[in-house]
C-alpha cells in the first residue's frame, strides 16, 4: 500500500518538478515583461506544488530519501514525469500549448485528489487547484490569442499542437486517470476551437516517460537542474 501511494505522489511531484524546471527556462526571455514575470510565477507555483509532495513522498519512500534527495539525486529511469513535461521549450508557443494541455489535465486531478481518503494529499489537492485553476485561464486566454491572431501566430501555434498532442495519449495510460479523459478532451477542445486549431488526427506513438523511460531530452534537462546538488552535495531548498 505505502509503495503503491509512494509510486502515485511522486508521479505527481516528477510532472510538477519537470514542469516548472522547463517553464522556469523563459525567465528573463518571454516575448514581453508581463509575460516573463507570468510564467516565473507558474515555474514557482509547480516547483511550490513539487515541495509539498516531495516532502509527503519522503515520509512514504521505503529509502528514507528527503525532498533534496528525491528531487536531485535520483538517475533519468527513477523520474516518472510525463514525457510531455520534458519536452524542449521550443518557441513561445509550444510552451503555452504544453502548459494549457497540462493544465486542463492537472486541474482534473487536483479535483479527484481533493476527496481522497488521504489527508494529506486532500489539503496539497485544494491548495494547489487554486493555483492550476489561474494557470488553465491564463494559458487558454494565451491559446485564443496565437491561434485566432496572425497568420504567423495562427501556424505557429497550429505547428505546437500538431508536435505535442500525440505526448497527450500518456495522461490518461492509467485506469485511475481514464476516466478523466471526456472531461479533459471537452476543455481543450472548446479553447482550440475558439483559437481555430484543428485538432491532430490520433497516431499509434506513445510516450512512456511515467514508466522511466524517457525522451533523449531528460538527460540534458537533468544535467543541468541536478548539477548543483551534485557538486555541493547536501545543500537544501
Amino acid at each position: 500500500m505505502e509503495n503503491s501511494l509512494f509510486e502515485k505522489v511522486i508521479h505527481l511531484a516528477d510532472n510538477t518538478l519537470i514542469l516548472g524546471q522547463r517553464t522556469s527556462e523563459w525567465c528573463g526571455k518571454a516575448p514581453i515583461i508581463e509575460e516573463d514575470l507570468a510564467l516565473s510565477n507558474i515555474a514557482l507555483d509547480l516547483i511550490g506544488q513539487t515541495r509539498m509532495l516531495m516532502q509527503y513522498a519522503g515520509t512514504l519512500d521505503a529509502q528514507k530519501r528527503d525532498e533534496d534527495q528525491l528531487a536531485f539525486l535520483r538517475t533519468e529511469g527513477q523520474y516518472r514525469n510525463f514525457t510531455l513535461c520534458e519536452l524542449p521549450n521550443r518557441d513561445f508557443a509550444h510552451t503555452i500549448i504544453r502548459l494549457f494541455i497540462f493544465s486542463a489535465w492537472q486541474s482534473l486531478v487536483w479535483q479527484q485528489l481533493a476527496n481522497s481518503n488521504d489527508e494529506q494529499l486532500k489539503a496539497i489537492a485544494l491548495k494547489s487547484a487554486k493555483e492550476t485553476r489561474y494557470h488553465l485561464n491564463h494559458c487558454g486566454e494565451w491559446v485564443i490569442r496565437l491561434g485566432d491572431g496572425t497568420d504567423v501566430s495562427h501556424d505557429k501555434a497550429q505547428k505546437a499542437l500538431d508536435y505535442i498532442w500525440p505526448y497527450t495519449q500518456a495522461l490518461f495510460d492509467n485506469t485511475e486517470h481514464a476516466a478523466l479523459y471526456p472531461q479533459w478532451l471537452a476543455i481543450v477542445q472548446d479553447v482550440f476551437a475558439t483559437a481555430t486549431l484543428i485538432l491532430p488526427k490520433a497516431v499509434p506513438f506513445k510516450s512512456f516517460g511515467h514508466l522511466g523511460r524517457h525522451s533523449e531530452h531528460m538527460g540534458h534537462l537533468l544535467a543541468e537542474m541536478q548539477y548543483m546538488q551534485r557538486t555541493y552535495p547536501g545543500q537544501v531548498w
